[in-house]
């Protein structure tokens, strides 16, 4: 899924990266808007992710869809 597709489908895949990523606030992931450099961002700030993990966590997220 490139990023076009992502930011048009966010809406959607925002209540599953919810249920997910749960500390994550709706803030947050409005601000993230799909963008999967800046949900990496969030989930190292928020889990204490590697930048490694967090964007390989983002991308297996959005494999599924």
């Amino acid at each position: 899924m490139n990023n076009d597709q992502i930011a048009g489908k966010w809406k959607q895949l925002k209540g599953e990266a919810k249920v997910l990523w749960g500390k994550l606030t709706d803030d947050e992931l409005d601000i993230a808007e799909g963008n999967k450099d800046k949900l990496a961002g969030l989930l190292q700030e928020r889990y204490g992710k590697t930048k490694e993990a967090a964007q390989r966590e983002v991308d297996d997220f959005f494999s599924r869809y």
